[in-house]
């Protein structure tokens, strides 16, 4: 089956991120803690105000554990909004990179948003760096992967430039250069992801109907490469209906997890059963210069 987890507090789990929790044994999913059951009739504030979530596996993925949310990251007074954590462990510790907005607005135009930084050594207590592009007010969705010839590079939305992925290096993690545009959508993306699986480089970035893939041989140029979750995909009648939304990958040895969330229920966004969202999971594959996956097989995380 494709259903990995849903949020029993809120019930809005989405933007999921699955990593190894080094000494504890165990894995570890973060994910946006939207907050479905809020009361109507406040617009989108509903999708503010969110924690970062936390679940955990002892057994290889194949069940989670909820273990609540994660405390110690707010670093001004009031209640503010986290979303889409991206969580990488290097230089000897967890960096998180996350979207960060202040208080919790009723509508989506008219606040800025931001990517923040924190480290931890174990998943658990975090210590905030402050603002990682700092003259960019309209950013989200941070993806950070090592560049080769040693450094790192992230990729992000900017939703100043008609919702496009643009990309930052850093050579420590914590100091990150001049972005530049680096992907354009007819429409509009978000949510960049960058792995590397069987031998090449891979992004998928989030449509709003389904996951747009590219490769490339140097992390610089993109080339299309299939389309992934859009919402013909779907499985009606299950929670894995509609376009699969936010993707993560996480590959492990010789096998690639795409991990996803649905609405399953609707589109209006007024009432708790259409806010409800689900996290899933399914294998990737590589056919010819595609990247595919088979949303209806039943995949279950082996991360033994």
């Amino acid at each position: 089956m494709s259903e990995l987890f849903r949020d029993p507090i809120h019930d809005g789990a989405t933007d999921p991120v699955i990593v190894p929790g080094g000494t504890d044994g165990l894995w570890w999913l973060l994910y946006t803690s939207r907050r479905a059951d809020a009361p109507a009739g406040q617009g989108v504030a509903w999708v503010h105000g969110s924690d970062i979530g936390t679940a955990s596996s002892s057994d290889g993925g194949a069940t989670w554990v909820y273990r609540g949310v994660l405390a110690g990251l707010e670093h001004e007074p009031g209640r503010n909004t986290f979303w889409a954590p991206e969580v990488v462990w290097a230089e000897g510790e967890f960096h998180m990179y996350v979207s960060y907005i202040r208080g919790v607005p009723d509508r989506w135009a008219g606040h800025e948003r931001h990517i923040h930084h924190y480290t931890s050594p174990d998943l658990v207590s975090w210590t905030h760096h402050g603002d990682v592009l700092p003259r960019y007010p309209l950013v989200i969705d941070a993806c950070v992967h090592p560049l080769p010839a040693g450094g790192y590079r992230m990729w992000f939305k900017n939703e100043a430039d008609g919702n496009s992925t643009w990309a930052s290096d850093s050579a420590d993690l914590y100091h990150w250069d001049e972005p530049r545009p680096v992907l354009r959508t007819e429409g509009g993306h978000e949510g960049p992801n960058v792995f590397t699986f069987r031998g090449r480089y891979w992004m998928v970035v989030d449509s709003w109907d389904g996951q747009l893939a590219f490769t490339s041989d140097d992390l610089e140029t993109w080339r299309p490469a299939g389309v992934l979750l859009d919402g013909a995909s779907g499985r009606p009648g299950t929670d894995d209906e509609g376009p699969g939304l936010h993707a993560d990958v996480l590959v492990h040895g010789d096998e690639a997890y795409l991990t996803y969330f649905t609405h399953p229920l609707g589109e209006d966004r007024r009432t708790w059963a259409t806010r409800r969202s689900t996290i899933h999971v399914a294998a990737l594959d590589v056919r010819g210069d595609a990247l595919v996956c088979d949303r209806a097989a039943q995949t279950r995380l082996n991360l033994g």
